[in-house]
């Protein structure tokens, strides 16, 4: 096993019922569900993947997919049929229930839909029972009980009772209480399904951000696509027992692997879950910063643009010229190109949503410019292609794009230019 794998399950099957053995053995024998029920009812399927440490993985499906049985088999609340789970290195098949009593200890805990609080402890008895249980004194675990309180939001509200709390706050107690057991992977089994809309969306950006500090290893469940697609690094689609497709939010979205997954995702808010990455095109009208003015309206010319791009010796993005100021310097010349660079082209990271794209799109005929860390210039954005990428359609022409020429100097003003300056054509 991988160092940085965090849970792998191998096929994995989990039949309910009179002869689960002989029904599993069918259905890897190319058995349908409906073929062995009358030998039980075939819960999982044939079902592997693996789980980065750090990652937040989303199983999602529609109810009777099979999902939460799924991941009662991850921490042994459920045995498996047939396959194997492997947790931090340690398989938990045929393990005694003190070994895997000490897994569950030291190395996975579980967050549940309902939020199974103790009604006569505080939120910090409730944070620290994980701690108490394990043995842990009581100055220690109340410390690190009163910390995660913080980390969840639940400052103040400490020495609270249970019935005194939201429906919010009570599942911070319970996700609080998995933190304070400090173990490296974290289950959440529909965790925030039982809150309202916008006490959901709250935690669903809150537990991105504990993931970012903490880094855990989270293994969500959920029934509800535009979290899977909020929450996940990976997702896997789960249907009729069996997992269909694993892949990024984005892979799901724009490369289905079947009809079903297609149905499934038609009505995401692609503008929340696609990133510039996903939407950018290769830059064609370029040039560097010592090519010059000519070279420059050469370009201009050739791609029939009003502006280009400009790259510092590096790579990175110095900024822009357009053909009016590039003309005038022909006229004059002078054979620098860097005192007319402009620096208006709006420039974006690879992992910026298009929703964030669409404003920065307005009121400009220059692309977006989308670039890394050391402002490498990656790719550009024209807004017909972000229209496009939105609308879930193909752009008008199928072509690489091009800066969008602006109402300047016509194109044949600038060959004729070109031409006077003793520049091929």
């Amino acid at each position: 096993m991988t160092e940085n794998i965090a849970v792998k399950a191998e096929n994995l099957y989990k039949v309910f019922g009179r002869r689960p053995a002989e029904a599993a053995k069918k259905l890897a024998a190319g058995a349908s569900r409906d073929d062995v029920a009358s030998l039980g009812t075939a819960a999982v399927i044939d079902t592997s993947f693996e789980v980065k440490s750090g990652e937040i993985f989303v199983v999602m499906g529609l109810s009777g997919s099979g999902k939460s049985t799924l991941i009662r088999m991850l921490n042994g609340l459920l045995d498996a049929t047939s396959g194997t789970v492997t947790v931090a290195g340690k398989s938990l098949m045929g393990i005694s229930a003190a070994e895997l009593r000490e897994v569950r200890r030291s190395s996975i805990s579980m967050v549940f839909q309902h939020f199974a609080l103790l009604p006569h402890r505080t939120v910090i008895d409730n944070v620290a029972y994980g701690l108490e249980v394990q043995g842990v004194g009581r100055e220690e675990r109340l410390a690190r009980a009163s910390k995660i309180i913080g980390l969840v939001g639940l400052d103040g509200r400490a020495d609270s009772m249970p019935s005194e709390l939201s429906g919010g706050m009570q599942q911070r107690v319970g996700l609080a209480r998995a933190l304070a057991a400090d173990t490296d992977v974290l289950l959440m089994d529909e965790a925030f399904s039982a809150l309202d809309p916008l006490i959901r969306r709250e935690m669903q950006q809150q537990l991105i951000e504990l993931q970012a500090e903490l880094g855990k290893t989270i293994i969500f469940i959920t029934h509800d696509l535009n979290e899977a697609m909020f929450l996940g690094d990976r997702i896997a689609v789960m249907r009729d027992g069996r997992i269909v497709q694993i892949g990024s939010p984005e892979e799901i979205l724009t490369d289905p692997a079947n009809d079903y997954v297609a149905q499934f995702v038609h009505d995401v808010d692609r503008a929340r879950v696609l990133t510039a990455t996903s939407v950018m095109e290769p830059v064609r009208s370029v040039v560097t910063v010592t090519a010059g003015p000519r070279a420059a309206l050469r370009t201009m010319r050739d791609l029939q643009t009003s502006a280009t791009f400009v790259l510092n010796r590096d790579g990175s993005l110095a900024g822009v010229v357009r053909d009016k100021d590039v003309m005038r310097q022909v006229k004059a010349g002078d054979t620098e190109l860097r005192s007319i660079i402009r620096e208006d082209a709006t420039t974006v990271s690879p992992d910026t949503l298009l929703v964030d794209l669409v404003e920065l799109s307005v009121g400009t005929d220059l692309p977006i410019a989308v670039i890394d860390g050391t402002s490498r210039l990656l790719g550009v954005i024209p807004r017909v292609t972000l229209l496009a990428a939105l609308g879930n359609v193909s752009s008008a022409t199928g072509e690489l794009p091009t800066i969008e020429p602006a109402t300047t100097i016509p194109i044949s003003l600038i060959s004729e230019a070109l031409a006077l300056e003793g520049v091929a054509q």
